[in-house]
């Protein structure tokens, strides 16, 4: 469809097929280590569902709060092992960090995705006092930002957001009705207006926007949009695309990390 192009990512990234098994590699390799230390609970379920579970990652010391990554892949792929390798920023530097799966597009809508998301960060939050992080990526930013909005957690879970950090997301859902992924997200025009963080009203919590450089101009403007609809920061990275703009979660002092946990 008309729109296909502009959210094309692989195509546009140089060796993007190599991508998938690199983060499975460095993944399976971060839960084995955290594993042997002690400081890592998989599969901690929030909910009733298979793909409704969590891993969470600890700290050496108490924690100093919870800090949350919800990955992307258009709400169609992949689940929490592909990006356990990006826990150890946030775990590095004190916190308790949680990765939660989720059920995909067509067997469920973006509207129950961002409820069993918001349901993992409460359950979780139960267990780790202390502010809290969220940050996510592509479609995983849109869904914390949705978290971000009022209503959407509960309020003494809201109370406690930090700082929310959407990474390239898709702040409004409308230009996806008009690419070939909707024969299975199924967005309609009462989706779009509900689950488009970029047409709400601004939220309570600080938030943060980040996008790279070198990303598909959609996901930039759809960045700024975010950044000028809800008067945030929306920062550029130079030279980063789609699929290496979160890399720095994984390092305890990159800009990323530090920005995030601010």
């Amino acid at each position: 469809m008309e729109l296909d192009d502009a959210y094309a990512n692989a195509a546009y990234i140089p060796g993007a097929a190599d991508y998938p098994d690199r983060w499975v590699s460095d993944a399976e390799a971060y839960r084995a280590r955290m594993s042997v230390a002690g400081r890592a609970r998989l599969g901690v379920m929030y909910g009733h569902g298979t793909r409704e579970a969590l891993d969470l990652f600890l700290p050496d010391g108490p924690p100093r709060g919870l800090a949350v990554f919800v990955h992307g892949g258009y709400w169609l792929k992949f689940d929490r092992s592909y990006w356990s390798h990006l826990a150890e920023g946030a775990r590095a530097q004190g916190f308790a960090v949680a990765l939660p799966s989720y059920d995909l597009c067509p067997k469920v809508r973006i509207t129950d995705i961002t409820r069993q998301v918001a349901q993992a960060v409460t359950v979780i939050s139960r267990e780790i006092d202390g502010p809290i992080y969220l940050a996510g990526h592509s479609a995983g930013g849109h869904l914390v930002a949705r978290l971000a909005m009022d209503g959407v957690l509960p309020d003494d879970v809201a109370g406690r957001l930090a700082h929310v950090l959407p990474i390239s997301p898709v702040a409004d859902l409308r230009p996806l009705m008009r690419t070939s992924m909707n024969a299975e997200l199924q967005i309609d025009d009462d989706e779009a207006q509900r689950e488009s963080p970029v047409l709400g009203a601004a939220p309570k919590a600080k938030v943060t926007v980040w996008v790279g450089g070198d990303e598909r101009p959609a996901f930039v403007e759809q960045a700024q949009a975010l950044g000028e609809a809800w008067g945030c920061d929306c920062v550029v990275e130079p030279a980063k695309h789609h699929f290496d703009v979160i890399d720095a979660l994984a390092d305890p002092d990159g800009d990323l990390t530090l920005r995030w946990l601010k």
